[in-house]
């Protein structure tokens, strides 16, 4: 086997650590970091650092300042001190991240919501990511705010263990990411508490895993699709 082809081992792991540009988290290896044989894309000796963007000092530029501001006195005025619900604010590629305590997570995003100086009235969904270098915060949910008011598009994003991957649901600041936490539950394992119907959306309910998860395998899975049946439609899941 040949030096590029080999498979990484424990000396290729990078600790997590802090730099002026980011928490550098692993190395990826190749085209998407298979780490489980041969690179048959062309890119086996490509090496990559995984690295997540720090925190940002003020200023932010524009109007991040002016939403922040207003985030933490709104927050203060409830009674809350703003380092206890905002872990960190990242400005990165010209994009704005609060990164959110996740107890704190309706209370911030109900602010956000009803400010009239913040107003950021639609949460387009939220998202996981799944990042097993990022110890004790393996698994990530995002969500994107627009602000119809104000033209503002902004982010939050949580972080929680991949041994306890709860944290609360959103459904009732925004109705409408009902589904999408469904679908994040079901491809992401990520257990979002107070849900009124937090079932599997497009894997079968019975399904073992979370596909979308870096540690899912790639192959091998039998599915068996003789003798499906459709229930009759008063068989059939109920949400009530």
């Amino acid at each position: 086997m040949s030096e590029h082809e080999r498979t990484p081992g424990p000396a290729d792991q990078v600790p997590a650590q802090r730099e002026d540009s980011g928490e550098v988290i692993g190395v990826r290896r190749g085209m998407f970091g298979a780490d489980n044989g041969g690179d048959t894309t062309g890119y086996s000796r490509l090496v990559r650092t995984v690295v997540l963007p720090g925190g940002t000092a003020r200023p932010y530029g524009g109007w991040f300042d002016e939403v922040a501001d207003e985030l933490e006195g709104a927050l203060e005025e409830q009674g809350i001190l703003p380092e206890s619900a905002i872990e960190k604010t990242v400005v990165d590629r010209g994009e704005l991240t609060f990164h959110i305590a996740r107890e704190q997570l309706p209370l911030v995003a109900r602010t956000l919501r009803d400010d009239p100086a913040l107003r950021f009235e639609l949460c387009t969904g939220v998202s996981g990511v799944h990042f097993p270098g990022d110890r004790g915060r393996e698994l990530h949910a995002v969500y994107h705010l627009r602000s119809i008011t104000h033209n503002r598009l902004i982010r939050l994003e949580v972080g929680v263990p991949d041994d306890d991957p709860h944290l609360p649901s959103l459904v009732g600041v925004y109705p409408a990411n009902d589904w999408h936490e469904r679908e994040t539950y079901d491809f992401f394992g990520l257990v979002f508490d107070g849900h009124p119907a937090l079932t599997r959306i497009m894997m079968p309910d019975d399904w073992q895993g979370f596909p979308q998860r870096k540690d899912y395998p790639l192959g091998g899975i039998p599915v068996e699709y003789k003798g499906a049946q459709i229930p009759a439609p008063d068989q059939r899941r109920s949400y009530s």
